[in-house]
């Protein structure tokens, strides 16, 4: 009977830690921004504490069509990004107070949203520029993974419809992560092996994508 009576605990706590489990799942930060002087001209990127995320962009093809380049990925983001994301997110006040600066003369640098959710708090707040550390920091670390996540997108369409633009754009790629690395750079790292293991890529190029590869992601 008291044999039982143990198992019977047991199945409760289990089925209370798998409860918190689903609850710490249901977390989310998501940033948004809308600037139609820039590519793309709108995106969105949500992540999840369990580390699953979901990008969305949209951007005019060019300036002369009204044709739209629609584009959505999921990935898994870095332990150490998830728990930078979420921090940053308890620092802002998780986004229930207003992050703007209100300041007349600052320059439009794009309508930007953050927002958090889970089963106790829900917060939005919209912004040009916020003097919140805390949001500048989650903007900026926001702003570099739509980077990365922008460049296996062009990456893509280049390995499969015009292959030679592949080197111009992994070279400018090398380039630049001297002196900033690509966050969270694993999230692209399909797209990177394909080019790395396509024997129709040129050897030098190739190999530029394998270097990007070893790199550790900048967070």
């Amino acid at each position: 009977m008291v044999r039982g009576f143990h198992v019977a605990c047991l199945l409760v706590l289990l089925a209370a830690f798998s409860h918190s489990q689903t609850s710490e799942s249901l977390r989310t930060v998501t940033f948004t921004l809308d600037f139609p002087a820039s590519q793309p001209g709108h995106y969105s990127l949500q992540v999840q504490s369990d580390g699953k995320a979901r990008y969305e962009s949209s951007s005019k093809i060019s300036s002369e069509s009204d044709e739209i380049d629609s584009f959505a990925y999921e990935f898994t983001v870095s332990a150490p990004t998830r728990d930078k994301v979420f921090e940053l997110s308890a620092k802002a006040g998780y986004f229930q107070k207003d992050l703007d600066s209100h300041r007349k003369n600052m320059a439009f640098t794009g309508r930007k949203t953050l927002r958090y959710k889970d089963d106790h708090r829900n917060g939005e707040s919209t912004f040009n520029y916020s003097p919140d550390v805390a949001a500048q920091d989650l903007t900026n670390l926001f702003q570099g993974l739509s980077a990365t996540l922008e460049l296996g997108h062009r990456l893509e369409y280049s390995l499969r419809y015009q292959k030679l633009a592949l080197a111009d754009e992994l070279k400018r790629t090398e380039d630049l992560a001297r002196m900033n690395p690509p966050v969270e750079i694993q999230a692209i790292a399909p797209i990177l092996q394909q080019i790395v293991a396509d024997a129709s890529v040129m050897n030098v190029t190739r190999a530029r994508a394998q270097r990007l590869l070893d790199r550790p992601s900048g967070h």
